[in-house]
């Protein structure tokens, strides 16, 4: 049981949440499941706690989860968890990759408020409540943290436009998070992510100083009745115009 200042505290109840479904989806990880059966145990372990202590500890809230959980009204409540237990099920599956999370994030009354996004294979948990100063950047080019399956095609002619070198890498809030712990300098993504894939990376990204968009400029927006949120960029402040001006001159 949490104490009762994490409980009061949305920050602190969101990481709390992210670190112990990490917790779990490293022992389910460690349960001698493969291939499928593993990525399947993982996002039902993870979804069935994360579900569970959020109806006990946060009732009157409603939630929107990857793996099915759309609560009815929940575009018109005050408050909503925006949750994806698991993060990278690819990567997950594919000991000992540690580029795989657990996102939690809270919008309420119009924005993102607090978030956190777990990576138990760093065993770190990256939160609104205690954003990770930005450091300067120690690359001598910039990086770029694309999909290793799936690089926007024009992310390729960016990298050429900034002399940036691309970063592959697996789960959406690694990406982003890679912005944050110095791994990467942005994160440029379009096509195929859902509310969840992004909002407690972006939360906690904007917590530590970076700028968040969608690839046009305009704001992400949460808590959408359609919860598609198909591209969006997270940078250093430095880069962000230059990484916004080419994608308006590119039409991508």
């Amino acid at each position: 049981m949490p104490s009762s200042d994490v409980l009061s505290d949305d920050h602190a109840f969101a990481a709390w949440l992210a670190t112990v479904a990490g917790e779990r989806l490293e022992h389910v990880r460690q349960s001698g499941l493969e291939g499928r059966e593993l990525k399947d145990a993982g996002d039902e372990a993870s979804h069935d706690l994360l579900m569970a202590l959020l109806d006990e500890h946060r009732p009157g809230d409603a939630v929107l989860s990857e793996e099915g959980r759309d609560d009815v009204g929940r575009t018109t409540a005050s408050r909503v968890w925006i949750v994806d237990p698991l993060d990278g099920t690819r990567e997950f599956s594919e000991p000992p990759r540690d580029d795989w999370a657990v996102h939690v994030a809270l919008w309420a009354d119009g924005d993102l408020v607090a978030g956190a996004v777990a990576q138990p294979g760093l065993g770190e948990t990256f939160s609104t409540g205690a954003p990770p100063p930005l450091p300067p950047s120690t690359a001598a080019r910039p990086r770029i943290a694309v999909s290793r399956t799936r690089p926007p095609a024009f992310v390729e002619q960016l990298a050429a436009e900034l002399d940036a070198e691309l970063v592959p890498m697996g789960s959406a809030g690694a990406k982003v998070i890679s912005v944050v712990r110095d791994v990467s300098d942005a994160c440029v993504r379009a096509g195929g992510q859902y509310e969840w894939d992004s909002a407690a990376p972006v939360a906690v990204a904007r917590a530590a100083g970076l700028f968040t968009s969608r690839v046009d400029g305009s704001p992400l927006e949460y808590n959408r009745l359609d919860p598609m949120l198909p591209d969006l960029i997270v940078a250093r402040p430095e880069l962000a115009d230059r990484i916004v001006e080419f994608v308006a001159a590119h039409d991508a």
